[in-house]
């Protein structure tokens, strides 16, 4: 080929290559939301691509499409639940795609966004910050005021970025390091607990709750040392980047802590120990779970159980045998969730938090909603009802939709599609025997459920409308 020749050739690519970033540029500036969104369902079709590989599965297959999709989605969404056997299933290759789509799914849908933006762009502008704030605080992906002293102002977007970067490196380095002598003691070879402590590790801090054996965690239901570090790791995970960047730069200097910091970690601590001990009251006598072991066993199971039915995912009794009222508080759990911008799902404590203290300021006859020497304005209340509006909702139809489908008990349905849109993981075992059909009803309450209510709100929104008017006022009936 002549010179000629290429010179044009060579001309078309830079412009095609130009023109492609420019059109990020522009869908980043006009929609945040939008591009987010873009950006996590595109990693779900490049994983369910790889998934789909013969050398991905250990019998060296082509997986079906349902499950290589519902994988994807369940591990770039760092869910846990799956309709395939995860242990067994997958190839060492299968193994590693897990791993690494837990790892690039934790980091959140709007804070990924963002850092393709700054690949894109070379540099953090205002758009870029923008777009990696919504993750800290939901009201500027949704377009609403921003209290900016809530979360993390503009100012420190560089370093949340960098404190997402090295906390999930570090936390999952050392959570690794203390499991890794568990794994031996259970009678793990040395070789293979090298590759073990680090998955454990990375399911715990995500919130996935995958396991890398067969026999999942059972080999460890006595050992309280590897249950108490997952449990740690999951802690850690569900409490939020924010959060851990505040208590990396005030961790003893607690009247430095932001309102979202205290609200995460008393509303997420408060469920915990009222978890734990309603689980022990509903299940000490159920034979098929509690009610055989002695004291210390049952108490501590109690509490795993509260911590894992929060996001985590992790299970060591059988799901399915709890009696109905344990897994009612379950679904409760579940629906909550973990912090914003963490790597748990849910409506968020600090939802739960807002809401809760609305009612308590009505109760008391207070006109404004205030807890800390600080007052939260109403757009924060309206946002948080709805986010659970939008929650409810999801779950509703889902359930629905499901129940018609596989014709199954209401009560395993409406679980399993809770922990699906908490992205938490336990499963009645409904999940695995789903037909096509709710198999894919399931990965998209999972999407919307990781993606976020806000955000999927303003992706769908069409624009954002001044109102420059007000109109008269009328108080219709409440109650």
């Amino acid at each position: 080929m002549t010179d000629a020749a290429r010179a044009p050739r060579g001309s078309f690519l830079r412009r095609a290559g130009h023109e492609f970033l420019e059109f990020f540029r522009e869908l980043t500036q006009r929609s945040p939301a939008r591009f987010a969104i873009l950006i996590f369902l595109s990693l779900i079709l490049v994983f369910t691509g790889l998934f789909s590989l013969p050398i991905a599965a250990a019998d060296g297959r082509v997986t079906p499409f349902a499950d290589a999709f519902f994988t994807a989605v369940s591990t770039v969404c760092v869910t846990g639940l799956a309709t395939v056997d995860m242990a067994t299933h997958w190839s060492p290759f299968g193994h590693v795609l897990v791993f690494l789509g837990v790892q690039i799914g934790a980091v959140g849908v709007l804070t990924l966004a963002s850092i393709l933006g700054l690949v894109i762009s070379r540099r953090l502008g205002l758009r870029t910050k923008l777009l990696a704030a919504g993750d800290s605080n939901p009201l500027r992906a949704h377009g609403g005021p921003v209290n900016e002293g809530q979360t993390v102002q503009l100012g420190q977007i560089g370093s949340l970025l960098a404190t997402v970067a090295l906390s999930t490196l570090v936390i999952e380095g050392i959570v690794a390091v203390m499991l890794f002598p568990g794994l031996l003691v259970a009678g793990v070879p040395w070789y293979t607990a090298l590759w073990e402590a680090p998955f454990y590790a990375a399911m715990a801090f995500t919130n996935t709750g995958f396991t890398p054996n067969a026999g999942g965690l059972v080999p460890f239901q006595h050992d309280y040392f590897f249950l108490t570090v997952l449990m740690a790791g999951v802690f850690l995970g569900s409490i939020g980047f924010p959060v851990i960047y505040t208590l990396r730069r005030h961790l003893w200097h607690v009247r430095k802590w932001s309102l979202h910091a205290k609200l995460t970690i008393i509303t997420t601590v408060a469920l915990f120990l009222a978890g734990g001990v309603v689980f022990l009251i509903l299940e000490y006598d159920n034979l098929l779970t509690l009610g055989t072991q002695d004291a210390f066993d049952t108490t501590f199971q109690a509490f795993f159980l509260s911590a894992m039915t929060r996001s985590g995912g992790f299970a060591i009794l059988d799901i399915g045998e709890l009696n109905q009222s344990s897994l009612l508080v379950a679904c409760m759990l579940m629906f909550v969730g973990g912090g914003s911008a963490s790597t748990a799902g849910g409506i968020k404590v600090t939802t739960l938090a807002v809401i809760a203290l609305a009612v308590w300021s009505e109760a008391k006859g207070r006109l404004a909603n205030q807890v800390f020497g600080r007052r939260i304005p109403s757009d924060v209340l309206r946002v948080a009802l709805s986010v659970v509006a939008w929650g409810s909702t999801i779950v509703a139809l889902s359930t629905i939709i499901i129940t018609q489908i596989t014709k199954a008990d209401l009560g395993d349905v409406l679980f399993d599609v809770i922990s699906a849109f908490g992205t938490v993981g336990l499963s009645t075992g409904l999940t695995a025997e789903l037909p096509d059909p709710a198999v894919y009803v399931m990965a998209i309450t999972i999407i919307m459920g990781r993606v976020g209510t806000v955000t999927l709100a303003a992706a769908v929104a069409a624009s954002t409308r001044s109102q420059l008017y007000s109109l008269p006022v009328e108080r219709p009936i409440v109650g």
